[in-house]
């Protein structure tokens, strides 16, 4: 008995001292921490608005479209008019009669005539669909009814008058840059007013005064007695 006691007492001092045992001053404490490493600064969020790149569009570029050149303007020939036959043995003088082209300025009931010769002139319809005395002998010389109507400004006009015993006319010459375009001739016998016109492309003088010659007849009858248009 004696000796477990002793036993018990040996280990109890053995327990006490290396307990109270202070550890060695050349051992490193145990690092119980790991040391703060560096970090980087926060990223500074800028407050200006981010520039936005253009975007670039590609676009196609289409050849100039050519300017157009128009034309300029020329007159274009009427056709010839197609002129009957002469007739076989015709009398020396025919008439034209015809609706005065001034009914307002016209006694009712009154148509106008002129006499021509049948070897110069036919009666005929123009390009229009008109009555008309063409020239048989001149091309273009033609003879229709017409009524006042407006110019191109670039034509100039020549007043005249011409007197029979029986008709007065006032002559307008139209002319178009210096050239002599065409003639009417406006008047009456005291019962009616009609107006003619006399165009032309060559022999200029020559027509008119066959022209001339035609309308220097002019006169009215009654309707009743008028031969029928063409």
């Amino acid at each position: 008995m004696i000796r477990r006691i002793i036993i018990i007492l040996i280990v109890t001092l053995v327990i006490t001292s290396c307990a109270a045992a202070a550890p060695a001053p050349t051992e490193a404490p145990v690092a119980t921490e790991e040391p703060p490493t560096a970090t980087e600064p926060p990223a500074i969020q800028s407050l200006e608005a981010p520039t936005r790149q253009p975007t670039v569009v590609e676009t196609s570029t289409s050849a100039p479209t050519p300017t157009q050149v128009l034309p300029t303007p020329t007159d274009t020939p009427l056709p010839t008019l197609e002129l009957p036959t002469e007739p076989v043995n015709p009398p020396a003088r025919m008439v034209w009669d015809g609706t005065p082209t001034y009914l307002g300025d016209s006694e009712p009931g009154y148509a106008f005539r002129v006499t021509y010769d049948p070897d110069l002139w036919a009666l005929t319809t123009d390009q229009m669909g008109f009555p008309a005395l063409a020239h048989r002998n001149i091309p273009g010389c033609i003879i229709t009814p017409t009524s006042g109507r407006g110019l191109p400004a670039n034509t100039t006009v020549e007043h005249d008058l011409l007197k029979t015993d029986t008709v007065t006319f006032d002559v307008s010459v139209v002319s178009e840059n210096g050239v002599k375009k065409f003639v009417t001739y406006t008047g009456g016998d005291g019962r009616i007013v009609t107006a003619f016109e006399v165009v032309f492309e060559e022999h200029v003088d020559e027509c008119l005064a066959d022209a001339v010659t035609v309308l220097s007849t002019l006169t009215s009858v009654p309707v009743s007695r008028a031969t029928p248009q063409p």
